[in-house]
Order: C-alpha cells, then structure tokens, then sequence
C-alpha cells in the first residue's frame, strides 16, 4: 500500500456510496467502511500506533491506493466536489499521518500517468523539431533542384 485516505461519509446515500465504490475501483483502489475500534487495532497491528483514529469524526471510509499515491486523494477530491457530505478527514503516506491539508495538497498534484504522459512528450517534442527542420532542409534542396531542372535548355 502506498496510501490510504481517511474521508467522512456520513450524509451519502447508499446510491451515492456505491457511486464512489465503482469509481474507485473501475481504478484499482479498494474503498472499505470500518468501525474505528477495528481500524485502531488494525493500525496498531501493523505497527502504526501513533496515528490516533479517535480523532477522525463520522464514519470513516478508508481508500487504498497501490500502486499511486497521488489517485486515492484525487479521485475522492473529484467526489467530493460533486456530493459535498463526503469529507476528505487525512490520510496515511509513508507510514505516518497526514492530516487534511497535506491530502487535498495530494489531490492538487497531477496523477502518475499524467506525469508520465507529460515526461514522454517533453523527451518527444525536441526530436521532432529536429526532424521537422531536416525535412524543411530537405524540401529546399529538392525545390532548388527542381528548378535548376525547369531552367536547363533540353
């Protein structure tokens, strides 16, 4: 696990939860309810024991991001903006607790394959300059040569 969201679902409708179930997963991120005795023994178990779940308010839904950490954070940001009773309450990265801000901070940056999808064009967009130029070059010559053709007496 390379994240977890904490949001606060109290005031979603059943629709509304199922909703977020399916876009979470249609992305690879497990999406659970817990009650948060189960969550602080869990937590405790896998050695987390400074992150205080009593603190967290509501129903507590809990998002697990694998293999981003950054889509946990966005896609339940996107939600949220759409069904204002869901909250983004915190989060964990790196094995410690991030608190509200440092999630929606998450939420802000873009997402792995965009990051991707921008490097492969930054390293593509000079290579096809480059060869936007040689073709131009090329295009010349070939007009010059045509018309030393066009001006030679046969």
């Amino acid at each position: 696990m390379k994240a977890l969201v904490f949001a606060n679902y109290d005031g979603l409708k059943v629709k509304e939860v199922d909703e977020l179930r399916k876009i979470l997963r249609d992305q690879g991120i497990d999406y659970l309810v817990s009650k948060k005795t189960l969550m602080k023994l869990a937590l405790k178990k896998a050695g987390l024991k400074e992150i205080k779940v009593d603190e967290l308010v509501g129903g507590v839904g809990l998002a697990f991001g694998y293999e981003d950490e950054v889509l946990p954070a966005k896609l339940l940001n996107d939600f949220a903006k759409t069904h204002q009773s869901l909250k983004l309450v915190g989060g964990i990265l790196e094995n410690k607790f991030i608190a509200k801000e440092k999630v929606l901070e998450l939420a802000r940056i873009p997402g792995k394959q965009e990051l991707l999808a921008k490097t492969v064009w930054v390293i593509k967009s000079p290579i096809s300059g480059f060869v936007n130029v040689l073709s131009g070059s090329l295009k010349s010559l070939l007009y010059v040569l045509n018309s030393i053709k066009d001006k030679k007496p046969a």
